[in-house]
């Protein structure tokens, strides 16, 4: 087995080579952290590299082979946004602040994927607190698109999807506050899933909005992201927004038609804006999905141009509260002080980054005395619109798709002085977050060589027909097959 065979491998196919014996775990993990370090000085995808708790991991998992274990996830690799806590291992969030912070215990994801057997290479880059959309924001690096190094891979989970599409691990987990497991899997050109919010536990998972952020898989199809999203949902105690019903076999939704479905195309996603060549690769996506069986019905969300404003003031507000702990004594680097005020205001001048103090700033103010009715409480009165226009739109159509952004990758450094540009980048995925509904990306086309993704957005708890369209998409063509340019030259 050359090792560059096996890191073409997805879930599936690492778990088949597993389970036949053609490879061992070490020898996989092996593999993929020899990737990791011919490949990711050029990206920028890792954080950190656990390659010994990785090897450690492996063998334990060759180990419950030999007693007669199996699984779709024992034995093989994947990476971990660095916002869910790991014991023993330093999660920073992509912030100074926590830069040398190692959690007491772990999030309930990397728990079930550690039960599960799967082995963790690394955690992976991000936009600091998850606040961005081009992992640009980062404390510590910014990390570049596997398919052309000048350009951003999306955010904030960047990190993640750039580990999945250049072949550094099979998959990898994020997280979705307003599209930022949508809209990097996109620009890297692979899967990912955004679920119910309260499907998967937030345990463990650093807070930005509260009400918002949600944790989901990368991977290169959706038949491998619905294994490691059974592997990863279902209630949790320890949650209290976690939603207590059962998980389905997702698998099993997985049928490879679409015959007597609905699919409602959003007409607002397909106003001014949208590049022309994202518009051409959804409209061949559509007859695609037609060719399957669909029925396409053009669906209105009359609220979801509100969105955007209305997301920007209450994930920010959530900001603002959730951020209040990092004060220099229990979270934070302690800055010398000489008042209890000093050191508060000098661990978050000097710890903190432009975008993540811009929104502690607008979330401040929202919530201030004299202008929450105003700004706040709206924008809660527009989220139950939007929610309204989601539920109206699925009751007539199984699932709604569009586009998953409204133009390719952009350049690093394009949007970095433009808060408000960058922000529309994610125009199409925020009000899914704002509904609290799942949806997923599957990657739809290439323009100018790079590649851009198809939104599907479902109803509450039916990420199973989500994937089901997604899969079907798949098997009829080969974008999900595509592979970056060594090199990122496009």
């Amino acid at each position: 087995m050359a090792a560059d065979e096996a890191t073409d491998w997805g879930v599936a196919a690492c778990a088949q080579a597993l389970r036949t014996g053609r490879v061992s775990s070490r020898e996989l993990a092996q593999a993929h952290l020899a990737r990791i370090e011919r490949a990711d000085g050029a990206i920028g995808a890792f954080l950190a590299v656990t390659g010994e708790l990785a090897l450690q991991q492996a063998d334990a998992a060759d180990r419950r082979r030999a007693r007669g274990e199996d699984g779709p996830l024992l034995g093989v690799p994947y990476a971990l946004k660095d916002i869910l806590t790991t014991a023993g291992t330093v999660t920073t969030a992509g912030s100074r602040l926590l830069e040398a912070y190692v959690p007491p215990d772990s999030s309930t994801c990397y728990e079930r994927l550690t039960a599960a057997g799967a082995v963790l290479l690394g955690k992976t880059n991000l936009d600091e607190f998850a606040m961005g959309s081009s992992t640009e924001n980062s404390a510590f690096h910014a990390t570049r698109n596997p398919w052309d190094h000048a350009r951003v891979p999306g955010g904030s989970s960047g990190g993640s999807a750039a580990a999945v599409a250049a072949r550094m691990a099979p998959l990898a987990l994020g997280t979705d506050t307003g599209g930022s497991i949508r809209q990097p899997a996109a620009l890297c050109g692979c899967v990912g899933v955004k679920p119910t919010y309260g499907r998967v536990s937030r345990y463990g998972l650093i807070a930005f909005g509260s009400s918002l952020d949600c944790a989901g898989p990368f991977a290169r199809s959706s038949a491998d992201a619905a294994t490691v999203l059974a592997a990863i949902a279902g209630h949790d105690p320890r949650d209290a927004t976690s939603l207590d019903a059962p998980v389905p076999d997702y698998a099993a939704a997985l049928v490879g038609d679409l015959d007597g479905l609905r699919v409602g195309v959003v007409r607002e996603h397909l106003a001014e804006g949208l590049d022309d060549g994202v518009r051409a690769a959804l409209e061949a996506a559509l007859d695609v999905l037609v060719e399957a069986g669909a029925e396409r019905v053009p669906v209105s969300l009359p609220h979801v141009g509100y969105s955007v404003a209305s997301y920007y003031l209450v994930a920010t507000a959530e900001c603002s509260a959730n951020l209040a702990r990092y004060d220099g004594i229990r979270y934070g680097r302690a800055a010398p002080a000489d008042t209890l005020d000093e050191l508060l205001a000098r661990t978050r001048d000097e710890g903190l980054g432009a975008e993540v103090k811009r929104r502690i700033m607008l979330g401040t103010y929202a919530l201030s005395r004299g202008y929450f009715d105003a700004y706040y409480k709206q924008a809660t009165r527009v989220r139950g619109r939007v929610r309204a226009d989601f539920d109206a739109a699925l009751e007539d159509c199984d699932v709604l798709v569009g586009p998953t952004v409204p133009a390719p990758a952009f350049r690093l450094g394009e949007k970095r002085d433009d808060p408000l540009a960058m922000y529309l980048s994610d125009i199409y995925t925020i009000a899914l977050n704002l509904a609290g509904l799942p949806g997923a990306s599957t990657p739809c086309g290439l323009v100018d060589g790079l590649p851009v993704g198809l939104q599907i957005m479902g109803r509450p708890l039916d990420e199973a027909t989500v994937l089901r369209v997604a899969d079907a998409y798949e098997r009829r063509t080969d974008w999900a097959a595509l592979r970056p340019p060594e090199g990122g030259a496009p």
